[in-house]
């Protein structure tokens, strides 16, 4: 694993623990610092911390807190407090 994907795992850890305690900037700074990070280094970023965030304001989602999630057919549905919205596949059966 190389410096950069750890670094990544450690800001989203940090992000996950910022929101939790209501420091919603904090959160933003650790979110944007990883995606940076991920960029320069040409990595994707760990599927839980892209479903874990808005690509519009770099919130990290907390269902219940600042987001909403509904299950339709076929797909869930990630709503953030900005109004973006997030579809991602799931069977349901």
């Amino acid at each position: 694993m190389s410096i950069a994907s750890e670094r990544i795992e450690r800001l989203s850890e940090l992000a996950r623990e910022a929101a939790a305690e209501g420091n919603h900037d904090r959160a933003r700074r650790y979110v944007r610092r990883a995606r940076r990070i991920a960029e320069r280094n040409r990595l994707s970023l760990p599927r839980q911390f892209v479903r874990y965030t808005c690509d519009r304001c770099d919130a990290y989602l907390r269902p219940g807190a600042n987001a909403r999630v509904r299950l339709r057919t076929g797909h869930v549905v990630v709503t953030c407090d900005c109004g973006e919205q997030d579809r991602y596949p799931y069977d349901g059966q």
